[in-house]
C-alpha cells in the first residue's frame, strides 16, 4: 500500500452476489464511480443493473472471478483506480493484492506480505506466538508422506484424542477434520491432503489439539497505515453447520474482563503482524471456563459485518476505502459504543433437513421481504430470479437490532414470519425454530450446537395459505388470467 495519500474516483467491485451490492452502495454514498464484473450465470443478477459500469469477464462458473489477469485487465479497461475484493474468491490471495499494486491499482485490503503471513495458519500461530497471544496447541506443517503421519501420531499421543486436522492455507471452514483416534489419523490425513490441495492449492495440513464445544467469537478491527489499530467489538458466530457460520450475533455474552482481554488481544495481533485496513482476529473460547485461544485472523470483510455495522453505527466498508486511500482513522475507540443486541441469520435457498441442501435451479415465482424497525436486509434475489447452481445458495443476509436480547429475538421472529418465498425451500423456518428453542433464548449455545438440539430441525412444513394466495396472485399478473379458473 502506498505512504501516500491518493483519492480513489471509481472502484472496481471484484466479487458478486450480495456483497457486491453491499460494497456498491457505500462507494455510491462516497460519489465515486463503481464498475462491476460478472460471468455468464450471472448475467440476470440484480447488482448489474444499479452499477455505473459492468464488464462481463467470462463463462465461468467461478473460475473468471479467481483469474487475477482478467480482473486487472477489467480495472485498466474500465479506468478504475481501486478494486475491492469483497469476501471469498481473491479476497484472502496475496498475489491479487501484489499484482493491483504492480499495475498501479490501489487494493482496499492489507498489503500482501501480511495476507500472505496471515493466510498461512503455521505462520499465524507463530506470529501470535511473538505476541504472547494463547493460541491451541499444534504442530507446524507436517512432513510429507510417512513422517508426517508419525509427526501427528506422536502429537496425538501427546495431548490425547480427539484432535483437528486443518489446511495450513485454509479458510471459510474449509480443510478441517476431526479425528478420534490413531486409525482414524491414518485414514483421515491423505484425505485432508487431497481436500486442500483441491480447494487451495496447497496440500500443506497441520495438527491442532481439539477444543470440545467451544464458543467462536471474533473481534472486528480496522487498522491504518500510521499504526491506529480499533476493535469495533465482538460477535458470537458458534452455531455453525460443517464449520460454516449459520447466524451471527453482536456482542459476544461474555464477562466484560473477558472481552476487554480479548480486544487487547486482537489489538496486538493486528500490530504485531503490521496490520492495515480491516480485519478480524478469531478466537475459541471455553464455554465452562471462559478461557480462550486465537484460532485465526481474517484479512477481509467478513460476511457477518453487518451485526457490527448496527450496533457501531460504523460502515466498514467506508472505513476499508478511506484507510486504502492513505486515511487516518478518526473514530476514536471511546466513540465505539455497543448498545442492544445484533443477530444476522443467513436465508439461503437450502433444506436443512436434508443436510442442507442447495436448492440451486430453482425460480422465486414469489418474494416477498419484511422491514420495520430494527430491520436490515442484504440481499440479491428478486421475485422470478433463479438460484444459481454453479454458486453458494445465500438469498439475502437479514441483521436484527434490538435494545436487548429478548427485544431482538422478538424482532427476528417477527421479521421471518414476514417473509414470502416460494420456490426454492429456505432456511427461514429452521431459524423460526431455534428463536423457540429454550438454550437459544437463555444465549447459552457453543459450536454443537445443532448436534446437541435435533429437535429443531423438527419445525412444521407445509406452503402457508398466504403464500399460496401470492403465488397465485403473481400467476394471474404474469398470465393475464387466473391459472385456475375454469
Amino acid at each position: 500500500m502506498a505512504d501516500k495519500k491518493k483519492k480513489i474516483g471509481k472502484v472496481l467491485i471484484a466479487n458478486r452476489g450480495e456483497i457486491a451490492l453491499r460494497i456498491l452502495r457505500t462507494v455510491k454514498e462516497l460519489s465515486m464511480d463503481s464498475v462491476v464484473i460478472y460471468e455468464k450465470p450471472d448475467s440476470e443478477a440484480y447488482y448489474i443493473r444499479l452499477a455505473d459500469d459492468a464488464i462481463m469477464i467470462g463463462d465461468g462458473p467461478r473460475k473468471d472471478y479467481l483469474d487475477i489477469e482478467k480482473i486487472i485487465w477489467a480495472a485498466r479497461k474500465t479506468g478504475s483506480d481501486a478494486i475491492h475484493p469483497g469476501y471469498g474468491f481473491l479476497s484472502e490471495i496475496p498475489d491479487f493484492s501484489a499484482e493491483c499494486e504492480r499495475a498501479g491499482i490501489i487494493f482496499i485490503g492489507p498489503p500482501p506480505d501480511v495476507i500472505r503471513n496471515l493466510g498461512n495458519k503455521v505462520i499465524a500461530r507463530e506470529i501470535m506466538e511473538k505476541a504472547d497471544i494463547p493460541f491451541i496447541p499444534g504442530t507446524k506443517d507436517l512432513f510429507r508422506g510417512d513422517a508426517g503421519l508419525r509427526e501427528a501420531i506422536a502429537f496425538g499421543r501427546k495431548v490425547g484424542y480427539p484432535i483437528m486436522l486443518k489446511a495450513s492455507s485454509g479458510g471459510g471452514g474449509r480443510g478441517i477434520r476431526k479425528v478420534t483416534s490413531e486409525a482414524d489419523l491414518e485414514f483421515q490425513l491423505p484425505q485432508a491432503r487431497a481436500e486442500a490441495l483441491s480447494a487451495f492449492g496447497d496440500e500443506s495440513v497441520y495438527v491442532e489439539k481439539c477444543i470440545e464445544a467451544p464458543r467462536h467469537v471474533e473481534i472486528q478491527i480496522l487498522a491504518d497505515q500510521y499504526g491506529n489499530i480499533i476493535h469495533l467489538g465482538s460477535r458470537d458466530c458458534s452455531i455453525q453447520r460443517r464449520h460454516q457460520k449459520l447466524l451471527e450475533i453482536a456482542p459476544a455474552d461474555l464477562p466484560p474482563d473477558v472481552l476487554n482481554a480479548m480486544y487487547d488481544a486482537a489489538i496486538e495481533a493486528a500490530r504485531v503482524a503490521g496490520y492495515v485496513n480491516a480485519g478480524t482476529v478469531e478466537f475459541l473460547v471455553d464455554s465452562k471456563t471462559n478461557e480462550f485461544w486465537f484460532m485465526e485472523m481474517n484479512t477481509r470483510l467478513q460476511v457477518e459485518h453487518t451485526v457490527t455495522e448496527e450496533l457501531t453505527g460504523v460502515d466498514i466498508v467506508r472505513e476499508q476505502i478511506r484507510i486504502a486511500e492513505g486515511e487516518r482513522l478518526r473514530i476514536p475507540e471511546e466513540r465505539i459504543h455497543l448498545l442492544g443486541k445484533a443477530v444476522q441469520v443467513r436465508i439461503n435457498a437450502e433444506d436443512p433437513k436434508n443436510n442442507f441442501m442447495p436448492e440451486g435451479g430453482k425460480r422465486l415465482e414469489v418474494y416477498q421481504s419484511p422491514g420495520g424497525p430494527g430491520v436490515r436486509l442484504d440481499g440479491l434475489v428478486y421475485q422470478g430470479y433463479k438460484i444459481p447452481t454453479e454458486y453458494d445458495s445465500l438469498m439475502v443476509k437479514m441483521t436484527i437490532r434490538g435494545f436487548n436480547w429478548e427485544q431482538t429475538i422478538q424482532r427476528l421472529k417477527r421479521a421471518l414470519q414476514g417473509f414470502l418465498i416460494v420456490g426454492p425451500k429456505s432456511t427461514t423456518a429452521f431459524y423460526l425454530a431455534i428463536c423457540d428453542e429454550p438454550d437459544f433464548l437463555a444465549g447459552k449455545f457453543d459450536t454443537s450446537y445443532l448436534e446437541t438440539h435435533p429437535e429443531i430441525f423438527k419445525y412444521p412444513e407445509g406452503e402457508r395459505e398466504i403464500a399460496k394466495l401470492s403465488r397465485l396472485i403473481a400467476e394471474t399478473h404474469a398470465k393475464k388470467m387466473n391459472p385456475y379458473a375454469y
